[in-house]
């Protein structure tokens, strides 16, 4: 089983290179974006052993205890069979 973990940081916080993004996409002819929200996924290969709930939860502490800020960052998890 994999999962599958996005981070973004949360709608409070300034995104400097979502704008820097945005600014470039403009000038380069595309006026239409408005805004843009960078962030960075995740993808891991669990093993079989643990049942869906087990590997949802270990998924979970390891968004908080490593790949997100819980202070600045949302995270959202994802298992894909």
């Amino acid at each position: 089983m994999k999962a599958r973990v996005y981070v973004t940081l949360k709608p409070t916080v300034l995104d400097p290179q979502g704008q820097a993004i945005r600014k470039a996409l403009n000038a380069h002819g595309h006026p239409m974006v408005a805004e843009v929200r960078q962030g960075k996924y995740f993808d891991m290969t669990l093993s079989d052993s643990a049942d869906r709930e087990r590997m949802q939860a270990e998924v979970e502490k390891i968004c908080r205890d490593v790949l997100a800020n819980p202070v600045i960052e949302d995270y959202r998890v994802e298992l894909l069979d």
